[in-house]
């Protein structure tokens, strides 16, 4: 199987911890870290299954300790840049979609929406807010633009650009034994297809009842009714509601999708 760059590949991986939604919850994050920390050993691998950005208030906080736990996680001896992967959630693909938001046709419709799912507390974390886009977009095209450009460069001062640039859409292990993704998958599309049915789609996740392209597990970090930890004979969903009143969840798999710890926080 091939390597776009949208997508990484886990190599020679022993176990892996999945890290669920986020959400902004930078307490429960730090508090999971910690406990990951001092679990990992040589041969573990790390994803984060996306949407750290959210609904929650710490929105800097939250990106800033991710990134502060990969740098010391990569610290140690024989860890390499592709053993820690961060995969692209719904938040993150709203985040980067609204930096575009002046070559949407209904910029009004879209903004509304992107509110109703929690972007409202990015936009603040970076210097906005809605009242400043529903102004631009009064305002017009030319407007919209200066806006999302005050927002992306605040993003960019952040150190934030890089990382959300960074972010992948699907992982697996290098066996085709594992496919992590953030919310689900239609079984029927190949995975350079999937586009955002990996964020948006998954409503039939825990019916997949046969092996996607020979995985023998797919594990996702995001689950819209937020049931804990599903496991079914081909699928893991890890979401307990973080960030919608639930706890921040993580598993340990190894290199078959065995579970084989389990982390409540």
């Amino acid at each position: 199987m091939s390597k776009p760059s949208i997508f990484n590949v886990l190599r020679q991986s022993q176990r892996i911890w999945a890290i669920a939604s986020i959400h902004v919850e930078v307490n429960r994050i730090n508090r999971l870290q910690t406990i990951i920390r001092d679990k990992f050993i040589p041969g573990d691998r790390l994803l984060y299954l996306g949407n750290i950005l959210g609904r929650g208030e710490n929105v800097k906080g939250t990106v800033d300790a991710i990134l502060a736990f990969r740098r010391d996680i990569l610290s140690r001896r024989n860890m390499f840049v592709h053993d820690i992967v961060m995969l692209r959630g719904a938040q993150e693909e709203m985040w980067q979609r609204l930096m575009q938001l002046q070559f949407s046709i209904n910029p009004t419709e879209v903004l509304e929406w992107m509110l109703d799912q929690g972007i409202g507390s990015t936009l603040e974390a970076y210097g906005s807010s809605a009242e400043d886009a529903q102004s631009a977009i009064r305002q017009g095209p030319i407007a919209i633009t200066r806006w999302t450009t005050k927002i992306r460069t605040a993003f960019q001062a952040a150190g934030h650009q890089e990382w959300l640039s960074s972010l992948k859409h699907a992982a697996w292990t290098s066996e085709g034994t594992v496919l992590f993704v953030n919310r689900g998958i239609d079984p029927e599309r190949p995975l350079d297809a999937q586009a955002d049915v990996f964020w948006w789609g998954g409503r039939s996740f825990a019916t997949i009842n046969t092996a996607y392209k020979g995985f023998g597990k797919i594990v996702r970090g995001f689950d819209p009714t937020a049931k804990g930890l599903a496991e079914t004979q081909f699928t893991i969903s890890i979401d307990g509601g973080c960030g919608r009143g639930g706890p921040l969840l993580a598993v340990c798999l190894n290199n078959e999708g065995k579970l084989i710890n389990y982390i409540e926080v």
